[in-house]
């Protein structure tokens, strides 16, 4: 009989395997995928998977996600760039539209809730629950890494 049992232990995953009596422990693999940023970005945007993280010293603390991102004529642009402000609440004049969960970093481009089905003006759209995760998670100051 073999018995697993997988826990986290110290922020380490782990496997105890049971064979015929005999116990061992052993590192999880992980099939997560790694973003594609840098170890200084807290939240990580890849443009050519349509996926987003927010990450820790490297590590990923949430995602992937999917994302739409800027239509022809409005792409977002790729580079590194650091959360200007937040507003759970802000509506575009510009476009006459809300931005539920809006999270900027480089001038009017902001990851923030929108459909998944529609491309942007440039901005970055989330899932409503990835959205208000990426809205609690993000600080002004905080660095954004766009990936093409």
């Amino acid at each position: 009989m073999v018995v697993r049992v997988e826990r986290t232990l110290a922020k380490l995953s782990v496997i105890a395997v049971c064979l015929l009596g005999l116990w061992a422990v052993l590192p999880a693999t992980s099939s997560a995928q790694q973003a594609p940023c840098a170890a200084s970005a807290r939240a990580c945007l890849d443009l050519s998977a349509n996926q987003a993280w927010l990450m820790d010293g490297g590590a990923v603390t949430y995602g992937p996600v999917p994302v739409t991102h800027g239509r022809p004529g409005w792409e977002t642009p790729p580079g590194t760039f650091e959360v200007t402000f937040k507003d759970a609440d802000f509506w575009s004049t510009d476009f006459d539209a809300p931005m539920p969960y809006s999270v900027f970093f480089n001038g009017g481009i902001a990851f923030h809730e929108g459909s998944l089905n529609v491309l942007s003006h440039g901005c970055v759209h989330l899932s409503q629950d990835a959205a208000m995760t990426f809205f609690d998670y993000l600080q002004p100051g905080d660095v954004v890494q766009v990936v093409p």
